[in-house]
């Protein structure tokens, strides 16, 4: 059972003040109060009182205090209070954190959490898992502008406009504030898009081999031929021909259809993507490719042990993978061959009409999304630390660490110290365990503020970026998540469809020959209807419609 303490809060105050009461002082309200409010309720209503919506409010209130924060990723493996930044920051604010990492789906997490009680201060999870909705329509989590409005009035020029505005609900509120949101106009502005989309290949065996045309399905097919036949063992090492990241759910599917530039709509249409008729042929090519012996299908059943170990090695020759997810492990590749055989990005199966990719960029819905719970005991400090965390200032100390330490103005600019661009290189995990920097806290990271602080990337992790920036659709980030999630009948339907082509890919691609491919997706085509795909599209198509409504607002 809930218990929610509701704060004396400026609103109720306003609404005193309009009841005739405005010309009484401050010192007259509080004797008015005073009888009914605790110590706690006084020192808040001095505060609210005091507060300058020019000034970040978490000034007024340093004293410690322990807050919890859910992360919804189970890789997440950091803590707060053992490296500089987070102890610089705590003895900054006073606020401590608590980590909770997600052991496995963050919504069956939160829901164990519900079962004992309470659910963590802060909740960050990723913007498309329906736990958002369910939080948000349970009236679990706070509305971030009422929460400002009574606490820190200084959120709405640190959140900034066009993050609020897009995740505005219907009932006018906005419940959540998102990471990593690029706005079409910012990427134009500054040429990075978030994009991390790339068409990677081992660059020793690719130069080896000729640097084969890999874009259409003829010369893929020859490079596969040319791979088996010369080069199955390269410096010692068994080269796997192929892997596809996400398997059939992303690498195969969105990712695959991107690089072909495959459109998300026509004449105002939302497309379907999946009968494109260049999707399809590029599908053909990986099953002709496993019928002649060219792919085996270790790209559908390897597990992340095997992917990370094949790719600790560069055993792959070709991967639709994402840049940022092989950076780090690109320049350990790259210093212990003497540059010679890790990942650089080419271009990688084209439509027929030979147009380059058109790769997702970042969009305003940025990566994750954080709340704060009506569980929380300090509403005030929840929304003032999200404040202070997504200021320049917070951005700064969170991201650089403390000056002097760890970076130091130059030339009126931040910039990290030799040393720490060096554990940057060398050895990342030390510099998160140790500083803390970075991108060790990435919460409420603002792309806007940290590229501007990141040093120079070195050449073979910028070349896959540069790649990636290059191709990007900075208009394209409007159609990520159009998709129903969450428990309604036509999010259930989505999900039984998607859940159906994770099971029809794979036997597309082993299927004996063209004709019991096309049987296989005729089939697939037939079910999904059953499943409810008009009513998707229905709802695709009205998803759609009001975004392009807030992006005109």
């Amino acid at each position: 059972m809930f218990i929610f303490r509701r704060p004396f809060s400026l609103a109720l105050l306003m609404m005193f003040l309009m009841s005739g009461l405005a010309a009484c002082s401050e010192s007259e309200q509080l004797e008015d109060k005073g009888a009914a409010m605790t110590e706690a309720d006084s020192t808040e209503l001095v505060q609210s009182l005091s507060m300058d919506p020019e000034e970040p409010a978490w000034k007024l209130d340093t004293t410690p205090v322990n807050l919890t924060w859910f992360v919804g990723a189970e890789w997440y493996g950091h803590t707060w209070g053992e490296n500089l930044t987070s102890k610089y920051v705590t003895q900054k604010t006073g606020v401590n954190i608590e980590f909770e990492v997600s052991t496995g789906e963050p919504s069956e997490m939160l829901s164990r959490m519900l079962t004992i009680g309470s659910l963590p201060d802060l909740i960050t999870i990723g913007s498309w898992e329906s736990a958002v909705n369910k939080l948000r329509e349970s009236n679990l989590i706070y509305p971030l502008e009422e929460l400002a409005k009574q606490y820190d009035p200084y959120f709405y020029k640190v959140a900034g406009d066009g993050a609020l505005q897009w995740y505005r609900q219907e009932d006018g509120h906005t419940y959540v504030i998102p990471n990593d949101a690029y706005s079409p106009e910012q990427m134009r502005a500054t040429g990075l898009t978030g994009a991390n989309q790339t068409f990677l290949v081992r660059k020793d065996l690719y130069e080896s081999m000729g640097k084969p045309d890999l874009s259409t399905p003829k010369g893929f097919l020859n490079a596969l031929q040319l791979l088996k036949n010369q080069y199955p063992v390269y410096k010692g090492q068994l080269i796997s021909p192929f892997w596809a990241q996400g398997n059939a759910s992303y690498g195969m599917t969105e990712y695959l259809q991107n690089l072909l530039a495959i459109p998300h709509e026509q004449n105002g249409k939302v497309y379907d993507r999946m009968t494109d008729p260049n999707y399809i042929q590029w599908l053909k090519t990986f099953r002709t490719a496993y019928e002649q012996g060219l792919i085996n299908v270790d790209f559908l059943v390897d597990s992340s042990a095997q992917v990370q170990e094949k790719t600790n090695y560069a055993q792959y020759f070709m991967m639709i993978r994402e840049w940022t997810d092989i950076a780090d492990l690109n320049s350990k590749l790259a210093v212990r061959t003497n540059q010679s055989s890790y990942y650089i990005a080419v271009d990688g199966p084209r439509n027929s009409r030979g147009e380059s990719a058109k790769l997702f960029p970042g969009s305003m819905d940025g990566w994750m999304v954080t709340m704060i719970s009506k569980s929380t005991k300090h509403p005030e400090r929840a929304i003032r630390f999200l404040t202070y965390l997504a200021s320049e200032e917070g951005q700064r100390d969170v991201f650089l660490g403390k000056e002097g330490e760890t970076w130091a103005m130059v030339n009126g600019k931040p910039q990290l110290k030799a040393e720490m661009v060096q554990l940057l290189d060398t050895d990342r995990e030390r510099l998160e365990k140790e500083y803390g920097i970075m991108d060790t806290y990435w919460m409420l990271r603002n792309p806007a503020f940290v590229n501007q602080w990141r040093p120079e990337k070195a050449p073979f992790v910028k070349q896959m970026e540069d790649f990636a920036n290059k191709q990007a659709d900075m208009d394209s980030g409007i159609y990520k998540g159009i998709d129903p999630v969450g428990d309604s009948d036509i999010a259930l339907s989505w999900s039984r469809i998607s859940q159906n082509w994770e099971e029809v890919l794979p036997e597309l691609i082993t299927a004996k020959d063209e004709a019991a491919f096309d049987k296989i997706f005729e089939n697939f085509l037939a079910r999904r209807v059953n499943y409810g795909f008009n009513q998707v599209m229905e709802y695709r198509q009205t998803e759609l419609e009001a975004r392009k409504a807030k992006m005109a607002e």
